[in-house]
């Protein structure tokens, strides 16, 4: 669900006559800022799919985030497993780069995208709160209601809403940023398992394999890959239908 969606394409522009005086029947076309007097403000429409889960893969993250830099403390038998990272003695079965056998290893894989996490979460936990402070409500046009907005859970998942001005673009671009590194590091992470003959989750059997290595990791796939997907779709449009920057002065135009 994505802005341009809601937003037709600009008709052309009114002719006005030339200042040619000889030719009435030449006419030149005004460009959009000219005729809308400035440059023309983007809004960004927030997709409900991606806030719903933004806000059920964050809280995850940061457990598993924190489980991972606090090895070996929410460990089986450390002082922090109980009862917060207890689950974690049987993933640390399954996936072994979770588990005993990567940790007494010294691999240190499993902590470098642990705090690639952060990154990725402030990034995802910006772009909710920009919603949050700064959306409203749209019209059925997709334009920006001029009711009052009387936010809270439901209309931060179920309302239709949008993000105007350089604050939407730039929680989109940031949305946009994490969604590639998430989409990229998990395939890095099963790539590290194929090449690696399996090291890690070999040991299983298919429906452990399936049910709790291969559906769960598989949603910080499918979901980042959607989110490529609409972000990138409105980026693009943005770009597509965007005019040149302006030249600010003592920069050298482009030959």
């Amino acid at each position: 669900m994505v802005s341009t969606r809601h937003h037709p394409k600009d008709f052309p522009a009114p002719a006005t006559p030339s200042s040619t005086a000889n030719d009435s029947s030449k006419y030149v076309v005004k460009s959009p800022s000219a005729v809308s007097g400035g440059p023309r403000k983007g809004v960004h429409t927030p997709s409900i799919i991606i806030l719903l889960w933004l806000l059920i893969s964050v809280p995850l993250v940061l457990w598993d985030t924190g489980y991972v830099l606090l090895r070996p403390h929410t460990m089986p038998g450390g002082k922090f497993h109980s009862p917060i990272w207890s689950p974690y003695a049987l993933y640390g079965t399954i996936d072994y780069v979770y588990g005993w056998p990567a940790f007494d290893a010294k691999n240190g894989f499993t902590a470098a995208q642990g705090l690639l996490n952060l990154f990725e979460t402030a990034a995802y936990i910006f772009y909710l709160a920009v919603i949050y402070v700064c959306g409203t409500t749209a019209t059925s046009s997709g334009r920006i209601s001029t009711k009052k907005v009387n936010k809270g859970l439901q209309w931060f998942l179920f309302e239709e809403k949008v993000v105007p001005g350089r604050i939407g673009s730039f929680a989109l671009l940031v949305a946009y940023a994490a969604s590639v590194a998430t989409f990229s590091k998990t395939i890095l992470y099963w790539l590290n398992e194929l090449f690696s003959g399996f090291a890690n989750i070999g040991h299983n059997s298919l429906s452990n394999l399936i049910f709790l290595w291969i559906i769960p990791n598989g949603m910080w796939i499918v979901f980042p890959a959607y989110m490529i997907y609409v972000f990138g779709g409105e980026l693009l449009y943005a770009l597509e239908s965007s005019t040149p920057r302006p030249v600010k002065a003592g920069r050298p135009k482009n030959p």
